[in-house]
């Protein structure tokens, strides 16, 4: 008996030295997570569980999608609820109410709540140039035509809206003054305008461009392939979540970076990703489209450089001061990213 009671006492001294107690789990108000000494990938005995929302139906969010499909977060041991919230505004909203641990949307819309008193961390550039082209209907020839036209936004001082005024700036017009900007909340209704002929031009992107085309639509303006630099997708938090979750924090952008990789590995089934979340709403155009992401808008390391913010700095600051004065370094938090190239997750 005396035997068997000091072994008992063994096993359990050795439990407890080896870390025997529940893991901590991660949400909008939990206590801190794993230590953030931990190696960020090695899988906990219970996943990290976080929600995330992404602000539309686009193809800046297809890393976010792989990473779910492919079993990536799972494999870094995170437990991701994907949510989608329908515009940059309403996903910031649903953000800064605590209904989410991040948020993926547009850089314009992080200034803009910056400037309002939130505190928020960028820690990764999804898209860091505008995925966009400028599509017009066939009536529209020149861009004179253009004058006195209906364009669609999501958003006013969303990403949409900042790329649109960049392009009618360029074709010498006021956006203000010249055209009539139409807020239509999200992408996906954007799209559905053109297709009605509620506006007549748009910004927009792969494969919805190839039903546009098939419409009778054209480009008028290749911001992709101008190379136009723009904080255009983002992944942001809030300060005190990430102070209080970096383990989880890390192992979400290991996972993004992991899920680029792999995108350029595996295009037949990033196509089979891309069909699935768009679903019924575009018929065609998936295999170019992947090309068109893969090739034109994502990097390998999606660091959050500040210079990105650059021209929706610029064009916010024309109505809110606020947003002037905001120090985008400050806003910004390449930690993350940098410790997936110093691990080469990249190359996974």
């Amino acid at each position: 008996m005396k035997m068997r009671a000091f072994a008992a006492m063994l096993s359990i001294a050795f439990v407890v030295a080896c870390g025997g107690g529940a893991p901590a789990t991660t949400g909008a108000s939990s206590a801190p997570a794993v230590a953030a000494s931990a190696a960020p990938t090695a899988t906990p005995v219970v996943p990290i569980k976080m929600k995330v929302a992404y602000s539309n139906i686009a193809g800046d969010f297809l890393p976010v999608w792989t990473a779910q499909e492919a079993g990536i977060y799972k494999k870094n041991g995170l437990d991701v609820e994907l949510l989608l919230a329908e515009g940059g505004s309403r996903t910031m909203s649903t953000l800064l109410a605590n209904e989410i641990n991040i948020g993926i949307l547009g850089g314009a819309e992080c200034l803009s709540a910056t400037a309002s008193g939130a505190k928020l961390v960028v820690s990764a550039v999804l898209a860091p140039v505008f995925p966009y082209l400028f599509m017009a209907a066939a009536e529209i020839k020149t861009p004179a035509d253009l004058k006195g036209r209906k364009i669609g936004i999501s958003s006013v001082g969303g990403s949409a809206d900042i790329a649109t005024r960049k392009v009618l700036r360029d074709f010498g017009f006021d956006p203000d003054k010249d055209v009539t900007l139409v807020s239509l909340g999200s992408h996906s209704v954007r799209t559905a305008a053109l297709f009605s002929g509620t506006i007549q031009a748009a910004v927009d992107d792969p494969p919805n461009t190839a039903e546009l085309v098939d419409k009778g639509f054209h480009s008028m303006y290749d911001l992709a392939g101008k190379k136009v630099a723009s904080a255009q997708t983002v992944v942001v938090a809030q300060s005190a979540w990430v102070s209080a979750n970096k383990d989880a924090m890390q192992r979400f952008i290991d996972s993004i970076v992991e899920a680029t990789a792999y995108q350029k590995k595996n295009k037949a089934a990033t196509v089979a990703v891309m069909k699935k979340f768009y679903g019924n709403s575009v018929a065609k155009g998936f295999e170019d489209a992947v090309d068109f992401y893969l090739n034109q808008v994502e990097v390998a390391l999606p660091f959050p450089r500040a210079e990105l913010w650059a021209d929706a700095q610029a064009e916010l600051s024309k109505t809110n001061e606020k947003v002037k004065a905001i120090d985008v370094k400050t806003l910004v938090d390449s930690s993350f990213v940098q410790s997936a190239a110093d691990r080469a997750v990249d190359k996974r």
